[in-house]
């Protein structure tokens, strides 16, 4: 059973988001005009979608090339298991010609 708390792409998730939230809630108290406020807040949706974007793109190449490393591991595993059963198969074989000879 996994106990081990949040992954840090949750905690980080959770950070933008707080960042996100907290900076547009400062835009709408700060003392500004409508325009500039429309402005900073589509300043910073730009920031929002370009660093997740950005962490997307992190993301899918770090479950790839973990997918990568899988396959990897696999097929090495699957190579050994193949061999052992070879030899085991070949092991048999000379037990069963020995006892039928003998």
């Amino acid at each position: 059973m996994r106990d081990e708390g949040y992954s840090a792409g949750s905690i980080l998730l959770s950070f933008l988001l707080g960042g996100v939230v907290g900076a547009g809630c400062a835009l709408l108290f700060a003392p500004q005009s409508g325009r500039e406020t429309r402005q900073k807040i589509r300043e910073l949706t730009d920031e929002v979608k370009e660093k997740t974007a950005d962490y997307a793109h992190q993301a899918k190449e770090k479950v790839s090339s973990l997918v990568d490393e899988g396959k990897g591991y696999y097929d090495e595993k699957k190579s050994i298991l193949k061999s052992a059963v070879e030899a085991g198969k070949e092991a048999y074989e000379k037990e069963k010609e020995k006892y039928a000879k003998g």
